[in-house]
């Protein structure tokens, strides 16, 4: 069984769906990341940085911090979503939600939705970066499918929830026909629906 440590943020659903995805056994340990949860002691001898998410694989008997590293052991482990024949492809797109997709949407949360009106430069920053996010992730889907390709990868789990937040970028998602053509698609599987509401408590996906 998979014992998933984390708080119910966008990198926390990203797992939640994988997990529902593959169909695999867990269960969901919360991490109340706004009481400092994540510093104690007992939660940084598995989450160095002290971060969420982290799972524990009780069967194997080993734990891992990172999204990425994450998605990519159980896409390993259960031979879905991470094909042999399309791992570099899907590395490229995965590494660059964690890179930039994810911290830089991040970013755009702290100064446009959390803290609005302290810093002129920090949301006008953010929010063309935002923007630019949101044009090169529609570029990309205009000339396929999902983002590594025709078929529906990690990369698309990991990238998916952080535009599922598209309320809070006040980028307008309905004006990228292909980034939304995406989202829908993926909003309406099944394991992405349990997934999303990682809590149990009937959180469903926004709507374009």
């Amino acid at each position: 069984m998979i014992e998933l440590l984390t708080a119910n943020t966008p990198n926390g659903k990203k797992i939640s769906i994988m997990l529902e995805e593959i169909k695999l056994e867990y269960k969901v340990t919360k991490i109340n990341i706004y009481k400092d949860e994540q510093f104690k002691p007992e939660f940084k001898k598995i989450s160095p940085f002290k971060k969420i998410p982290v799972i524990i694989d009780h069967e194997n008997k080993i734990s891992l911090f990172e999204s990425g590293a994450i998605l990519i052991y159980l896409g390993e482990k259960s031979g879905k979503f991470y094909s042999k024949e399309e791992r570099t492809n899907i590395n490229q797109w995965l590494m660059g939600q964690m890179a930039y997709v994810g911290p830089l949407l991040g970013q755009h949360h702290q100064f446009h939705h959390y803290n609005p009106g302290k810093s002129e430069f920090g949301e006008k920053r953010y929010f063309k970066i935002a923007e630019q996010i949101y044009k090169d992730l529609d570029e990309r889907l205009s000339k396929s499918k999902f983002l590594a390709g025709e078929n529906y990868t990690i990369a698309d789990i990991a990238t998916f929830p952080w535009i599922a937040r598209h309320e809070w970028h006040d980028i307008g998602l309905k004006k990228f026909k292909n980034l939304t053509r995406w989202y829908n698609e993926i909003s309406s599987r099944e394991g992405v629906i349990k997934g999303y509401d990682l809590l149990k408590k009937g959180e469903n996906i926004p709507r374009v």
